[in-house]
């Protein structure tokens, strides 16, 4: 057995295959070997959330219109599960790996990372990981894909490189070997609006990704630090910390709203987490509370959930200031998804009256200074967008 260098990390990234389908097969046995799909039953609007894996064969993926699936496969069967369904099995994956570390990081809710190295100085991790994989699929009837490498994105891409029921190892002496070869597509955290462009100009591999003579290339299309950071992940330079309380901080106010269509515009979603951001700031008001940690929250319409955080060096309850942050956050991490829930939310929050003292007239802006903020934003806004993306009034800001 190949086993990662002993001063490594052992993080395990664990995958669940075609989640819906299985929580669905395990519901109705009668499913298992069909051709179906996860949506809204008896109706050609929506989409599809997920598909079987006969149904994949066929040319059905999520996010695919229901229209379009049955237009591909007019006898697709379509299966609609009330989502607490999901979640009570989502909790029984969680449970089983509890039995193997008490460091999990919840990554949506269909997969998670695992740091093992204590366990893995006993047992040897493919060992372990394949215990997991087996106990899943017989205890619970989740079949899924596990990843093992040093950091969590070579674990990610790991779990992805064997599907359904695949075990990988990743070490970072064979990234070039194993990952190279693949598709520039396959980079997680390429977005499907610039992996196109880069095909385009005959960056086909990930080895042509990590080539020199194609960096300024790259970086007219990332920019500087986006390019950097995806360098760094894939020789094996990121993370490799697996924090249970990455996105659960204690004091928080956060809000959400979950669509019944697809939003995939980003002038529409901006719009939207205005609204939600005018909310978090009338509560933060009402509660006297500042922050300096803005998160946006993105979830697909295959369930999957990406969170992301941006800390700011002074504490605000500014209601500019923070949209700012949230608009910096869409443009660098949205990348033409078709969602179904976004979300936004505040934390690290101090009262007002435990502000530090430099915190004072002279450096809170007065009502006037934010009407001002706001004014100069909407306007950046409306050339950008066009003069109807984004509302100036209190009727437009509350919560649909």
């Amino acid at each position: 057995m190949n086993a990662l260098p002993s001063h490594s990390k052992i993080i395990l990234h664990v995958d669940m295959n075609a989640f819906y389908c299985s929580v669905a097969c395990i519901l109705n046995p009668a499913l298992r070997g069909k051709v179906f799909a996860i949506g809204r039953e008896n109706s050609y609007r929506g989409v599809v959330a997920s598909a079987s894996y006969e149904a994949r064969a066929l040319g059905i993926h999520s996010a695919m219109s229901l229209k379009e699936a049955y237009d591909k496969v007019p006898n697709l069967m379509v299966v609609s599960l009330d989502h607490s369904y999901y979640v009570h099995y989502h909790h029984l994956f969680l449970n089983l790996l509890r039995e193997y570390s008490d460091l999990i990081e919840v990554a949506s809710i269909d997969e998670a990372y695992v740091d093992i190295t204590e366990l893995s100085a006993q047992r040897h991790p493919l060992v372990i990981a394949k215990e997991i994989q087996v106990r899943l699929l017989k205890e619970v009837g989740l079949p899924c894909s596990i990843g093992i490498a040093p950091t969590l994105f070579l674990a990610k891409m790991a779990s992805d490189l064997k599907k359904p029921l695949g075990i990988t190892i990743l070490r970072k002496k064979d990234v070039s070997e194993i990952l190279y070869p693949l598709s520039v597509k396959e980079i997680y955290g390429i977005g499907k609006k610039t992996y196109p462009k880069l095909i385009e100009h005959h960056i086909l591999t990930i080895g042509d990704f990590m080539k020199e003579e194609n960096r300024e290339k790259i970086i007219s299309f990332l920019g500087q630090r986006n390019y950097d950071y995806v360098v760094s992940h894939i020789e094996g330079k990121s993370s490799n910390i697996v924090d249970p309380n990455r996105y659960s901080d204690s004091e928080s106010i956060s809000t959400s709203v979950t669509f019944d269509r697809v939003i995939q515009s980003e002038a529409e979603i901006l719009y939207e987490l205005r609204k939600m951001t005018n909310e978090i700031v009338r509560k933060m008001t009402q509660k006297k509370y500042y922050t300096k940690t803005i998160t946006v929250t993105f979830r697909t319409t295959e369930f999957k959930t990406m969170s992301r955080s941006h800390s700011i060096e002074q504490y605000t309850d500014d209601f500019s200031v923070i949209f700012d942050v949230v608009t910096e956050l869409v443009e660098e991490h949205y990348h033409q998804e078709a969602l179904r829930l976004l979300g936004v939310g505040v934390s690290n929050l101090i009262l007002e009256k435990d502000l530090p003292q430099e915190y004072n007239l002279f450096t809170l802006p007065t009502e006037d200074e934010k009407e001002e903020r706001i004014q100069e934003l909407m306007n950046h806004f409306q050339q950008k967008y066009g003069k109807e993306a984004l509302f100036h009034g209190k009727d437009q800001w509350k919560k649909r």
